[in-house]
């Protein structure tokens, strides 16, 4: 099913609070310092997808507390109220232009597909479209941030800012220099013109930058450089920033790290945002995750600073079940275990989300791409190797 959401029309009353998961979601927040949370991504570029009400049953027989999704299609969000999951909905990549430019665009949005589902779907962030950098358009870069502050200044008029968050999910490719971390900037063309007014929308308004981490696509791109241990999640040896003398044994700990390190070199302070504070820190892991079959295609993700993916025919195939299952328990266990922090910020939050919750048969570029074999489980809702939202699955989870 493609992405859907409902098309603005008409107006609607601020939501008004109601004694529901909400309010337990609230006093709870309060209550104790925030714990970091692991979801799924539940794309549905497929068209053998068990239906949303099944699909719920699912994320809460495997205790999957989170949900981003690619829209806000009404019948998911109809199946996920009063669950408790949280859920992040998508203004989808062709609607951004139209919130950018017209607040009152944004404020029907938001009353469509968030004010009507909301409290009882406990929404909790709304996405301004995903990896807008990646298509190449640069009138759209610089309407980004103005969609965003139209949409934080509607959900403020709803009466829902405090409870509902903006961001916009980026592509790894929007860094530069990430190795060694501390050397991370943003791409030239995006740094000064998008990327610090972004930052200063989400430090004022209590958000986060959303992020979009992929160690197997950078394995892929140089796996003669990168030992395959590494990018799965713990490698004993490790590889040290010559300019900290910080040492990272974990590709994604090094790919977060400069993530951190970019945000400051990009602003000049250090700590952008609050890391681990109240405001559940200064990053979401948006995406992330590692296939279990299939070749690359041409023009995939790769990292920003080029490479060379290999195919099959090199007799190079990262893309196993043993890999995916290894990687993703490496993130799952590491959530649970609370040892989130990274070599830089070693008191980190680690909220992320794998990607993908189903293997999905109309990505990509034909049955054996990648991108159609993310998936944690089959259409037929069966696990494609164990794994376990509770703990328990997987190996050692090492300290960075």
């Amino acid at each position: 099913m493609r992405s859907t959401s409902k098309l603005p029309s008409g107006n609607k009353e601020p939501a008004q609070g109601r004694p529901t998961f909400l309010d337990m979601y609230r006093s709870g927040r309060q209550a104790s310092v925030k714990a970091s949370e692991v979801g799924v991504s539940y794309g549905r570029i497929a068209d053998d997808l068990p239906d949303p009400e099944a699909v719920v049953q699912l994320l809460q027989d495997n205790g999957i507390t989170m949900v981003r999704l690619y829209d806000a299609d009404p019948e998911v969000l109809s199946a996920l109220a009063n669950t408790g999951i949280k859920v992040i909905v998508m203004m989808p990549n062709e609607e951004v232009a139209a919130a950018a430019e017209n607040p009152s665009y944004a404020l029907q949005w938001l009353q469509c597909n968030v004010s009507d589902y909301y409290p009882d779907t406990l929404i909790n962030g709304v996405a301004i479209g995903n990896e807008v950098f990646e298509l190449k358009q640069p009138d759209l870069n610089r309407k980004l941030v103005n969609a965003m502050t139209n949409v934080h200044a509607a959900l403020v008029q709803l009466g829902l800012a405090d409870d509902i968050k903006v961001s916009t999910p980026i592509a790894f490719t929007a860094f530069r220099n990430t190795f060694p971390p501390s050397d991370s900037r943003f791409q030239d063309d995006i740094a000064q013109s998008v990327m610090k007014p972004m930052l200063q929308f989400l430090r004022r308004t209590g958000s986060y930058l959303s992020v979009n981490p992929y160690p197997f696509f950078a394995y892929a791109d140089n796996p003669k450089d990168i030992p395959l241990d590494y990018a799965l999640g713990y490698n004993k040896t490790g590889v040290v920033d010559q300019n900290t003398g910080l040492r990272y044994h974990s590709l994604l700990d090094a790919m977060m790290d400069a993530t951190f390190y970019a945000m400051e070199n990009l602003t000049g302070h250090i700590n952008t945002m609050q890391s681990g504070g109240t405001n559940g820190g200064d990053t979401k892991w948006s995406e992330s995750g590692w296939p279990s079959n299939g070749q690359i295609k041409p023009g995939k993700k790769s990292m920003p600073d080029g490479g060379s993916l290999l195919e099959a025919s090199d007799g190079f195939q990262p893309a196993t079940v043993a890999n995916a299952q290894a990687y993703n328990n490496y993130v799952i266990n590491r959530v649970l275990s609370g040892k989130t922090g990274t070599p830089y910020r070693p008191n980190a939050d680690m909220d992320i989300y794998i990607f993908a919750l189903f293997n999905e048969n109309q990505k990509g570029q034909g049955p054996d791409d990648v991108e159609q074999y993310f998936g944690l489980f089959c259409p037929d809702m069966e696990k494609v190797y164990e794994f376990d939202f509770r703990g328990g699955a997987g190996s050692d989870v090492h300290q960075p």
